[in-house]
């Protein structure tokens, strides 16, 4: 019944964007002679504009590979996604100083995208980068929840435009110059322009609380179903990815990987001694006996050090800002 309610009103909030647009368009289209259809109309397809469900884009660090350049890193990708049952990323993008590996599909015309962050892939051993890429693919959202998702973000946009609103602070410094520099005669009781901010501020507070009200019930009723998306979510990186290997790439994905590696960077250590350092905690057995990295059905050792062949250049320039993340 939640999930229902929540799907209801998600698409409440949507239809209201998309009636702003089409008031907008209507006004504009049968009212082409009206100076006041075009300023009202405008408006409304301003506020529509504003609201619209956002999508997602690729981050301005990521720079996306040609297959080309690194078959390896796409054949693993296409095996996974296969594994997984999502489609295949069309595009795999890389970013030196983001540690976390998302996929998703990206822009206006929805390509499935891979994006991969370097420090984490750079620790992992051939079996934990399979965990990885089936975790990545096991977020991606469903439709119904793009929608809740959606509405959620069209209804802070509508808070912080109502009741976030506040007088400009570049207009509050220039009236106290100008008052300064008066010696107190412009200082007047209170000006047009901090009268109409008033008036404003009060309107926003008044048609801003249906807004709160329905953020909130929406945002009770999506936490409602996390347990339900983790679990989904967890079954289907359980395709690729056995439980132990979930809970270890969780344990370590909290960070305690890169530390050694951003010191082993400091030091000016090379790629491949830092990877090998990385490695070694995964080769060690119960009896402290070094043994080979674990690999994956779906990666085995070669292709993975192939793999770090196709990334070897993107590699040392990212260990070059190690240093800067957080």
């Amino acid at each position: 019944m939640k999930r229902l309610l929540a799907l209801v009103l998600a698409l409440l909030v949507h239809l209201i964007t998309l009636g702003f647009v089409a008031l907008g368009a209507w006004a504009v289209i049968a009212h082409a002679d009206s100076f006041l259809a075009w300023l009202l109309g405008g408006l409304s397809l301003a506020v529509g504009w504003v609201l619209r469900p956002r999508l997602n884009r690729l981050p301005a660090d990521a720079e996306v590979l040609d297959r080309a350049a690194a078959p390896e890193l796409y054949a693993v990708a296409d095996r996974v996604a296969d594994r997984i049952g999502v489609k295949r990323p069309r595009r795999v993008a890389i970013r030196d100083l983001a540690t976390e590996t998302w996929y998703d599909r990206v822009g206006l015309p929805r390509t499935p995208t891979l994006v991969v962050g370097l420090p984490l892939w750079l620790a992992l051993p051939p079996r934990q980068r399979v965990t990885l890429l089936a975790v990545a693919y096991a977020r991606v959202p469903t439709g119904e929840e793009l929608i809740v998702g959606g509405a959620l973000d069209t209804l802070e946009a509508w808070r912080d435009a109502l009741m976030e609103a506040g007088p400009l602070r570049v207009r509050e410094e220039a009236q106290t110059k100008i008052t300064a520099a008066s010696l107190g005669v412009a200082d007047q009781p209170g000006t047009t322009y901090e009268v109409a901010g008033f008036l404003g501020r009060l309107l926003g507070r008044v048609f801003g609380g249906p807004v709160l009200l329905a953020r909130y019930a929406l945002t009770r009723l999506a936490r409602a179903a996390e347990t339900r998306t983790r679990l989904r979510q967890q079954a289907l990186a359980r395709r690729a990815a056995s439980d132990g290997d979930l809970a270890e790439l969780e344990e370590l994905a909290g960070g305690g990987y890169l530390a050694p590696m951003q010191a082993a960077a400091l030091r000016g250590e090379s790629v491949a001694s830092i990877r090998q350092r990385a490695l070694a905690r995964f080769r060690l057995t119960d009896d402290g006996v070094l043994t080979s990295a674990p690999e994956s059905e779906l990666l085995g050792t070669r292709e993975s050090e192939r793999i770090d062949e196709e990334l070897s250049a993107h590699y040392t320039r990212a260990i070059r800002g190690f240093g800067l993340i957080t």
